[in-house]
């Protein structure tokens, strides 16, 4: 190995000319070369690549590996909030922390290998007293939005008329040039979001430039080898109509990686643990129970297989970040309301993060009909109907097995009775009355031994929200407050909250 790579980053800073450059064993590496090298590096070291992406590693990030050590270009293809561009970012961990460069150069001239006009005059006016720079990995990362007024001028260049007046130079002079972004990433990671919004004959002018190398400007022809990792991003061609990326394009670029949504509730709650945002007071005012992480992450499980929301539009993990967030402002809330110093979350909180699910999930024509709110409830309902299966027997499955109904008491209580539960009660109340449903409390202790006296009321709770999706007693919602009752009281009583839904939602 050169003597270079055995320096320290402070040793490789004092260097300052290209004389001392040289004198190290300083040998150009192209950044795929030098991708390549780090990530074997880290894998020796068992030190990991791309912390903080959680549900990939037996799937994205090892295909990512692959065409990282066959010094490929990527295309990360998948449904929004799937981390496309989080992996990007990370890649920059990969680079050295510092590359020597030209010092001026616009486009991060290599010392033994320089491409622009102002590189080689140094080099031939300066020689070995050509002064060097220091690039920091931070700043070689370029990251672009392809958006439909995104020019050729703004990513590969154009003549810039008043540099060649200032300097008085013909247009025929290759000075005049204003480089692009991508010249300028020369020797970086270059990451174009969402590229099927690029204009098909933008996306044409990066035909040359990802395999041979060579850029047009206004006429010029010149030969620049840029050396550049592209990383491009998008979602699957059928999500729009906007645009797809041209089939000459989508050749060129060595491998497109698919990824994917978590696919089990383990893996998305870590993701949403590590992305809320909660300020130190929400921390010891609210605790959130296991239960009810659950039920957010099973809100998004059920949006992506719901018949109301567009599939192919996708439902984002910042789904679940917001809706976690909002159930947690809403428990706050009950603080502030009550004047209590700490709160347990309950379910009637969860009922209170639709306007976290509205503006994250595109609807069918069905969906639309419905209404934003509407389906935004059904999926907490369906959420709820999930996690109950997994908690207490069906209603159903008793009938059928004919088991002895643990439900009996509970139901016969709301045949003479009605309860309220609201978000913004006292957590006195919420016990108290919670504690006044005759046979609730045993019938989760037959399924639920060792609970501790929160996650008891919360069980108790969760288990009325679950017979009313199974339509075994009568929900309505008004605001904060949530009125259980009989089955036939409610729909004697006005419009039934589970009319036209065989699963006994409150909405459709």
């Amino acid at each position: 190995m050169s003597e270079y790579y055995k320096l320290t980053t402070a040793e490789k800073l004092k260097i300052r000319t290209l004389k001392e450059l040289k004198a190290v064993g300083y040998q150009p590496e192209s950044i795929k070369d030098e991708l390549r090298r780090n990530l074997i590096r880290a894998r020796a070291e068992k030190r990991p690549v791309f912390h903080g992406i959680w549900g990939y590693d037996q799937t994205v990030i090892p295909d990512i590996e692959r065409a990282i050590l066959a010094r490929h270009h990527i295309n990360l293809l998948g449904l929004r909030g799937q981390a496309k561009t989080r992996i990007a970012r990370l890649m920059v961990g990969l680079l050295d922390e510092v590359i020597p460069v030209i010092a001026g150069s616009e486009i991060n001239d290599d010392p033994l290998q320089p491409l622009s006009f102002y590189a080689r005059e140094q080099l031939q006016k300066l020689g070995d007293d050509t002064p060097i720079e220091w690039l920091p990995r931070e700043a070689r990362y370029t990251e672009k939005l392809a958006t439909p007024d995104v020019s050729v001028a703004d990513l590969i260049g154009d003549i810039d008329p008043i540099k060649a007046a200032a300097m008085k130079l013909s247009y025929a002079d290759e000075r005049v040039i204003h480089f692009g972004l991508i010249p300028r990433s020369h020797r970086c990671i270059f990451v174009m979001n969402e590229l099927p919004d690029l204009q098909a004959r933008i996306q044409v002018a990066l035909f040359n430039i990802l395999q041979e190398g060579d850029i047009q400007i206004r006429g010029f022809k010149m030969r620049l080898p840029l050396d550049i990792q592209f990383v491009f991003t998008a979602n699957p061609e059928d999500y729009t109509n906007r645009g797809s990326i041209i089939t000459p394009l989508k050749d060129r670029i060595d491998s497109q990686i698919l990824t994917h949504y978590p696919r089990s509730r383990d893996i998305a709650k870590k993701i949403t643990a590590q992305e809320v945002h909660l300020s130190q007071e929400q921390k010891e005012k609210v605790t959130v129970p296991e239960l009810l992480r659950d039920l957010v992450e099973q809100v998004a499980f059920e949006a992506r297989q719901s018949e109301y929301v567009d599939a192919k539009s996708g439902v984002s993990a910042r789904l679940t970040i917001s809706a976690y967030e909002h159930m947690v402002s809403s428990a706050e809330r009950r603080c502030l309301l009550c004047n209590q110093a700490h709160t347990i979350a309950r379910v009637a909180d969860l009922w209170n993060i639709v306007p976290a699910i509205t503006g994250k999930i595109e609807l069918v024509y069905e969906g639309e009909q419905e209404g934003a709110g509407s389906v935004a409830r059904h999926l907490i309902g369906r959420a709820i109907r999930s996690l109950f299966r997994e908690l207490f027997p069906e209603p159903e499955q008793i009938k059928k097995e004919k088991m002895p109904n643990p439900y009996a008491p509970v139901l016969e209580w709301f045949s003479k009775n009605d309860l309220e539960l609201s978000a913004e009660e006292s957590d006195r109340q919420y016990q108290e009355k919670l504690s006044a449903v005759a046979g609730l409390k045993k019938a989760v202790e037959i399924f639920h031994k060792g609970l501790s006296a929160e996650e008891q009321l919360l069980m108790m709770e969760f288990l009325l929200h679950g017979l009313a999706e199974y339509s075994q007693i009568s929900r309505k919602q008004l605001n904060a407050t949530h009125q259980f009752q009989d089955i036939l009281s409610g729909m004697l009583g006005g419009v039934a909250p589970d009319e036209g839904d065989e699963d006994g939602s409150d909405i459709f």
